[in-house]
Parts: C-alpha cells; structure tokens; sequence
C-alpha cells in the first residue's frame, strides 16, 4: 500500500512538471496541434464536421505556415470530461503539442482549461457556446458562438413578432442554462410570458413525455435549446405529437436546425424561425465555395460547427503567421487577441479584452430551396459580442 502511495504521488508529480516545463519545449520544425473532439457518442456529429472543416483548410491552404509544418493529432473524448482531461494531459506532457483544440461541449472545455493555463498554451474552443468559458483560463480563445449570442436576439424578435406566451425547452447542462436564463431575461422584460418551463438531460433525452405536457399549456411557440446533433430527433418527436398542427411553432438559437441535420428533418420544421451565427444558405460569395467545397469533400453540407472549426484552425496560422512561427503561449495569445477576418459567416473578430468571438447573429426562417431544407436569413445583427459578458 505504501509503494502504491508513493508511485501514485509521483506519478501525479511528473504530470505536474511535466506541463510545467511543456512552455520550453518546442518542436524545431512542426507545430502539433493537439484536436479533442467527440468523434463517438451523442455529439459526434460536432466532432466529425470539425474535423471535416480542419482538414478542408489544411487542402485549401496547405500544411506549413511560418516555416512550420503544422501537424494535427486528433482524440476523441466523447463528450465526456473525464476524457477530456485525460486526453489533454497526454497531449501536453506526451506529444507536446503547442495548441489544444476542439471541445465539444462546454463541460469538456472546462476541464481542459486548467491544463491550458500551467501549460501555457492555447486553447481554441471551437464548439463549446457557455458564456463563462474564456473566463477559466487566459489562454483560452473561442471561434465558435455563445447562447447569450443568439438567445437575447430570438427573443427579442419575438416580442416583436406577436409571440406572447412561450413554453421552453432547454438541455440540463450549462449551455441550456444559458439559452434558458438570456431568452427569458429579454422575453418577460418585453412583456413575454413563460407558461411552461422544461429541462431534458444531455444524453440521449425523450423529448416525447415534455412535448405532451408543451402542447397541453399551448403556447404561441416552443422556444428550444437542444445541442447540435439532437435537433432532429426533437423535430421528429415535435411533428408526431402534433404540436405542428396545433399551430405552435418553434423558436430558439439555431442549433436545433443545424444544417447538417436539417435535410432529414421533414416539412415540420417549415417555418421555424431561430437566431444564429450560421446558415449554409449564407448569400456571400466566399460561403458559397466554403460549401461547394466541403460538399465536394465530403458529400454533405457544412453546418455552423463546420465554419467554426474552419475559422478555429484559420486563427492557429494567422497567430503563427503573426509570431514569425514563435510557438511561445503568452506570444500567440496576443497575436489572436483583436484579429480580424472575413469567415464563409460573414466578418468576424477577437474580443481584445474577452478572447471571445464577435460576429453577426441572424434570423433565419426554415423554408425550400430547389427542393431542400434550408435556413434562409431574413434579418442582420452586426457584430454581437458575448452578451454575457457585457451585461455584468
């Protein structure tokens, strides 16, 4: 018992020194881009159109920047932290990576960040949406979105749209709770009434037993936050309850039609109208190549976990561009803080001061295009920031 003791504590030891010492070792001639994402399980949709993305700008643009051959090693965490946590530390200590990357989900991201910040290296979430996430760590830096985003302005719009009683739906995790408490924050502050409140769990929810309940408080509509990956299970379970017919429409942050799902989903979700940072129908010319281009790889659509991994990796050879291929942690975070560019969603940026994304949220509503489903965007937000963090 005492030999296993004393093994154990140095064996935590040299996990210890060795991200202490990650911060000095560097690759002569590579930069390791360590990418964790849910490749199996619930989320693996997210994982796949990441990693999708990543490897389409690496074709695009190849695979050297700054003199340095940038090297991808992926590891799938399943969505689960415990993975996450452990994959992250074999990166660091063993593969020495210069980046970590990825996470799927905002519990993943979280467990990462502590490792980010002994290491001191990047971490670039490039799905996660909670607010609080650039907050556990200064090396960490977000390309994806947050719920506070979109939420605020969905519910705005539909304050504005004739939308008096709501019933939500969120997922039990930190995101739903995000997606639950802004919406609300500016529906009942328009005047909004909450009928119906319900939280699903994360994995693998029956979305059936709530939509009954749903449809029987009838509200004017639905306002939904489920993770990408699961909106096309609710849209099934929605039309067979007949919430459709009822006349209850659906709303929310645009997750639940992701557009990699968004084909299968039925004439249902016609009409449905979220806010989002995304659409595959985005009108701009570099968005039509994005998709003509990831169509052509890989058979299918992009959807908004697609772009975000697309620009996640633009933003790992713009800061390395910027160091002169300096792969010093405290270096490449200045280089991403304040960068500017122009995405297949529109332009974005760095917050200097959060590390978090700014970009444009649109109102999109579900409708047919030659034949497919589609998120068509009718109305513009500039340049959102995180208003999660600006309204503290």
């Amino acid at each position: 018992m005492f030999e296993r003791k004393i093994f154990s504590r140095t064996a935590a030891a040299a996990v210890i020194a060795g991200l202490a010492a990650v911060a000095s070792a560097k690759a002569e001639d590579s930069v390791k881009v360590g990418l964790i994402l849910p490749m199996t399980g619930g989320q693996a949709s997210t994982g796949k159109q990441i990693e999708n993305a990543i490897k389409l700008y690496m074709q695009q643009k190849g695979d050297t920047v700054a003199g340095k051959k940038i090297e991808i090693i992926l590891k799938d965490d399943a969505a689960i932290p415990d993975k996450t946590k452990t994959a992250a530390q074999e990166l660091i200590v063993n593969d020495k990576v210069n980046f970590i990357a990825g996470f799927g989900v905002t519990p993943a991201a979280l467990a990462a960040a502590p490792l980010a910040t002994q290491a001191k290296i990047p971490e670039v979430v490039m799905a996660a949406g909670t607010s609080i996430i650039t907050e556990r760590s200064p090396y960490i830096v977000r390309t994806s979105f947050t719920l506070a985003q979109s939420s605020t302005i969905i519910a705005d719009w539909a304050v504005k749209n004739g939308i008096k009683k709501v019933a939500t739906l969120t997922s039990d995790y930190a995101p739903g709770n995000d997606a639950l408490n802004f919406f609300k924050q500016n529906f009942t502050a328009g005047g909004g009434e909450v009928v119906e409140e319900v939280k699903t769990p994360l994995a693998n929810p029956d979305f059936a037993p709530f939509l009954q309940r749903m449809k029987d408080a009838k509200p004017d509509a639905i306002f939904v936050f489920v993770p990408a990956g699961q909106g096309g299970n609710f849209m099934k379970q929605y039309a067979e309850r007949g919430l459709d017919k009822a006349g209850i429409k659906v709303i929310g942050p645009g997750d639940v039609t992701d557009d990699d799902l968004l084909n299968n989903m039925g004439d249902a979700v016609l009409g449905t109208v979220t806010a989002h940072l995304y659409s595959a129908a985005h009108p701009s010319a570099m968005n039509k190549d994005f998709v003509a281009a990831y169509k052509k790889a890989f058979g299918n659509r992009p959807g908004f976990m697609a772009v975000s991994g697309y620009d996640g990796i633009n933003l790992i050879y713009e800061a390395l561009k910027k160091t002169g291929g300096d792969t010093n942690g405290d270096k490449l975070i200045e280089a991403m803080k304040g960068q500017k560019w122009e995405s297949p969603r529109g332009p974005i940026s760095i917050d200097p001061e959060t590390r978090d994304i700014v970009q444009n949220i649109y109102i999109r509503k579900v409708e047919k295009v030659d034949g497919e489903l589609y998120n068509v965007e009718f109305a513009t937000f500039e340049a959102v920031k995180d208003l999660g963090k600006t309204k503290k």
